[in-house]
């Protein structure tokens, strides 16, 4: 790269390549966010869209700004349904069932391996109930 010559081009270089970066993961981000949301209509959707295609930069500042909360608020519910779909996934394909788990609980239970509240966390645990 012949136009780096000094250290402040190759630190001015790095710094927007860095922005430019942020910049198109924040645009991610907010498309994401638009098309997740389902309080947004058809319509709502595409001007969202269109304005940061044609006005990248300031529709960006106002969407995060004006819905930044419901963002982070989408977010975690997404995630949370996220760990609820994979936890149901490993309950199904498990070989134990939920009765067979349990039952073992009950005979470390009566073998005295285990105390009665590590008995009752064993059955919930088992019964899918979140701690």
């Amino acid at each position: 790269m012949f136009f780096l010559n000094s250290l402040w081009d190759w630190f001015w270089f790095l710094f927007w390549a860095f922005v430019y970066v942020a910049y198109l993961f924040a645009l991610i981000f907010i498309i994401i966010d638009v098309f997740r949301d389902h309080s947004l209509n058809g319509w709502l959707k595409a001007v969202w869209v269109i304005f940061l295609v044609f006005v990248p930069f300031i529709t960006a500042l106002v969407y995060l700004i004006a819905r930044g909360d419901g963002m982070a608020q989408r977010s975690a519910r997404k995630q949370q349904e996220y760990e609820e779909y994979s936890d149901d996934y490993i309950r199904s394909v498990s070989f134990a069932s939920p009765t067979d788990e349990i039952a073992k609980a009950k005979a470390m239970l009566d073998d005295g391996t285990i105390t009665q509240g590590e008995f009752d966390a064993l059955k919930a645990k088992a019964l899918g109930a979140k701690f």
